[in-house]
């Protein structure tokens, strides 16, 4: 059986969990995997292929970031031969990062990571919210089936789009245990936000919670990491910002932490959680989204509208550390980008028996 795997929408460090999502799942199948596949990328991202076999799309000078890149990558898919020529011979089209870039005929598997244009249309502008509703919404309802990386998102899908439930199937996200992982190295007093400054992320709320155990723990710091985050500026006292660091820099933060927190209004997943868990880091996280789906019993859970509330939590957590460190690597260790893999290529097996959603069937 031949798969087609697109990230021909992938912007390099632009996509957060939904872009470690795409290039995690590739590698998996690229040494899991049993079927025959193909993997679509920008020029400009080839390396996100994962060692399988791929096809480059060259990109026009133009619309690279944003919306604006979704027509200019589909104009460039129509005009790529080798493309088209793929195209011909695949059973099934996995759009990993939702936007169905190239148009198919064939069935279709689409990732939806989550709805918040549905559940918080107040976090976007008109623009990317008209979007997404187009775009989005209209991915899942035509596809063959549809991947949610929580029961979380798979509720919300069926409340808001009415999909056929048989169609949509759960695979949690997963980390890189070989990356994240405990050490040795010793716990220092800051706190840890790995987070763009998209509103959902609610670093406002947490800087009052931060201003407040500063008051009688002075010698505490907050460390901010990831793209955008001059946007946040000034910073109050005690917070740093390190932009986009590197995975292992990353992962040495999450074992010198003393805590992660993770205020976030709106998670379809949440991947910082799991990775500060399977590094010994304990975790501070919002009573929100499939957050705490993701952490179990493993964090502690807070209300993220409630400066107080997250304060509290984070002492809590420190206060744990031993506890949650135990709960936290065992709760980690279930969730492997191998078993993602396995469980994506039953959803592409069980695809290509099935007609496309919204075909005629015969009678």
């Amino acid at each position: 059986m031949r798969v087609g795997i697109s990230l021909l929408t992938l912007a390099p460090g632009d996509l957060g969990g939904a872009e470690t999502y795409a290039r995690e799942l590739v590698r998996a199948l690229a040494g899991v995997g049993t079927l025959d596949y193909t993997v679509f990328v920008p020029a400009r991202a080839r390396d996100a292929a994962g060692g399988l076999p791929a096809i480059e799309v060259r990109e026009p000078p133009v619309g690279r970031r944003g919306p604006s890149r979704i027509p200019s990558m589909a104009v460039s898919a129509l005009r790529s031969r080798e493309l088209q020529s793929g195209l011909e011979t695949l059973d099934v089209v996995h759009y990993a990062l939702t936007v169905p870039v190239p148009q198919v005929k064939t069935s279709t598997v689409v990732t939806l990571h989550d709805i918040q244009h549905r559940d918080h249309p107040d976090f976007f502008g008109p623009a990317r919210r008209s979007f997404r509703r187009i775009a989005y919404d209209r991915a899942a309802r035509a596809a063959t089936a549809v991947i949610v990386p929580s029961e979380f998102v798979r509720h919300r899908v069926l409340e808001l789009l009415g999909l056929d439930p048989t169609r949509v199937h759960v695979i949690p996200l997963a980390i890189d245990h070989a990356v994240f992982r405990p050490g040795a190295e010793e716990r220092e007093p800051f706190l840890l936000y790995p987070a763009r400054p998209w509103p959902h992320k609610n670093h406002v709320r947490l800087f009052e919670a931060f201003a407040s155990l500063r008051q009688t723990r002075p010698q505490l710091r907050l460390v901010l990491t990831g793209g955008g985050l001059e946007r946040l500026d000034p910073l109050p006292d005690g917070v740093e910002r390190l932009g986009v660091v590197p995975t292992q820099e990353l992962a040495s933060l999450y074992r010198r932490a003393a805590c992660l927190v993770f205020p976030s209004l709106y998670e379809g997943f949440g991947l910082p959680p799991l990775e500060a868990m399977a590094s010994g880091c304990p975790v501070a996280a919002a009573r929100a989204g499939a957050i705490p789906e993701v952490c179990g019993d493993a964090a502690i859970l807070f209300d993220p509208s409630d400066a107080e509330s997250i304060a509290a939590g984070i002492l809590e957590s420190v206060e744990r550390i031993d506890e949650l460190r135990g709960r936290g690597l065992v709760r980690a260790a279930e969730f492997t980008w191998e078993e993602t893999a396995r469980r994506h290529e039953t959803v592409y097996s069980a695809a290509v028996s099935e007609e496309p959603a919204g075909s005629p069937r015969t009678p």
